[in-house]
């Protein structure tokens, strides 16, 4: 348990002397390890820095812990967010296969899609939606049936 003191001391001294700006309490560490004969008030003051110098070494850790958490906590949301975009522009495709639309171009279908956006007519938009839930019932029925699922009633 000593040796592990005295190279915890010594690592942290060399850590010390390399840095570009240590602390007020570093730079009185360094001097006081490098000091060969202490006075009892020397060796008090270096006790009370190296619990400081431990201390600060444990919150440091305690930071970079937390920033992990938080970081981590940040990539799985956007790792969520990203899945569920994927999700929904695969779904989106899929109706563009239901409609048999997989065969015109990019700018054909965007063409389709903003004429359709201008569209204010609600009778007009009640009778699309019907049509797609009809499509999308007679399919979830086909499906069912392919993977021998009772239907009950839609």
């Amino acid at each position: 348990m000593e040796k592990e003191k005295t190279n915890w001391f010594e690592n942290r001294i060399t850590h010390i002397k390399g840095l570009k700006t240590p602390t007020e309490q570093q730079k009185m560490l360094a001097l006081l390890a490098e000091k060969a004969n202490r006075t009892s008030q020397e060796e008090k003051y270096l006790s009370a820095l190296i619990r400081a110098e431990k201390a600060n070494e444990r919150a440091a850790k305690a930071r970079t812990a937390a920033a992990t958490l938080i970081n981590d906590d940040k990539k799985k949301a956007k790792e969520t967010e990203r899945k569920e975009r994927t999700h929904r522009l695969i779904q989106q495709g899929v109706l563009f296969d239901l409609a048999k639309l997989e065969d015109r171009s990019h700018a054909e279908l965007l063409g389709i899609l903003l004429a359709a956006a201008t569209i204010d007519d609600a009778e007009r938009r009640n009778n699309w939606r019907e049509k797609g839930e009809a499509k999308l019932n007679e399919l979830s029925v086909k499906t069912a049936l392919e993977r021998g699922e009772g239907v009950t009633s839609y």
